[in-house]
């Protein structure tokens, strides 16, 4: 990055970029094609804070052209490849998109970061009359009851104390965030994926508590948990039904 333009960027994954691209779930496809259904026109769509592009390649599917920023140049270096998505280094405040120009903003698991007030404000800047301005989060996956009730204890006990403080936003499904749009309601939607323990375990470690806990603590909390669900689990290479129910928060500008 250059210049002063990013200092106010709180990184918490870039030098764990790679990680994430491989281990991080993939969105719905219901959950694109109902965006699209909402949005007044599929010219343009602009995802802000993509990361590596999970939320920006599923829009590509009903878009014609879809604008995707973020402010670390290693996420984008991960970025998924897709003919109709051009990345872009840059935060929330600056599209670098004319006004009027698109159909639907988007922001996926990324909101809780922003400078909402300096994103709300290019939202409305860039969006047509009617356009649609979606942001959407996921907290814990579900796999069993026996297994949510120790991951529960994980998350919230043990590297609990690790979690940048924005992460509430996370855990209020969004709704603490101030949200001045029309919003409407949306229907359910989850990620959904079958993954055997040494995938669980390999997401688990892109948590940046996780990561803040080995700082801090200097000691790895992941392998006694995953010691602890494999008797429930099973075979570790046995694939199990895991679900991310999506939070999502959408209007009309």
């Amino acid at each position: 990055m250059n210049g002063t333009i990013f200092l106010s960027f709180q990184d918490h994954f870039s030098a764990r970029a790679s990680e994430y691209s491989k281990a991080r779930p993939h969105y719905p496809a219901a959950l694109f094609e109902h965006l699209a259904r909402l949005s007044p026109g599929r010219r343009l769509a602009w995802d802000c804070g993509t990361g590596n592009g999970q939320a920006a390649t599923g829009i590509a599917e009903h878009f014609e052209q879809v604008i995707a920023t973020d402010p670390s140049e290693a996420q984008l270096a991960e970025s998924f490849p897709h003919t109709r998505v051009s990345y872009r280094l840059g935060q929330e405040k600056s599209s670098g998109l004319p006004d009027g120009s698109a159909d639907l903003v988007t922001a996926a698991q990324a909101a809780h970061w922003f400078d909402l007030a300096a994103f709300y404000r290019e939202a409305r800047r860039v969006l047509r009359t009617k356009g649609v301005i979606a942001l959407w989060c996921y907290g814990l996956c579900r796999i069993s009851p026996q297994i949510d009730g120790l991951l529960s204890v994980f998350y919230v006990e043990t590297v609990g104390p690790y979690w940048p403080p924005e992460r509430h936003h996370i855990d209020a499904a969004y709704r603490t965030l101030p949200f001045p749009f029309e919003e409407f309601s949306f229907p359910p939607v989850a990620m959904e994926h079958h993954w055997n323990l040494h995938e669980l375990a390999s997401y688990l470690d892109t948590w940046s508590a996780v990561s803040g806990f080995r700082r801090k603590v200097g000691r790895d909390p992941l392998p006694p948990f995953i010691a602890a669900i494999e008797p429930i689990w099973g075979a570790p290479d046995e694939p199990r039904r895991i679900e991310w129910p999506l939070a999502v928060r959408a209007g009309h500008v």
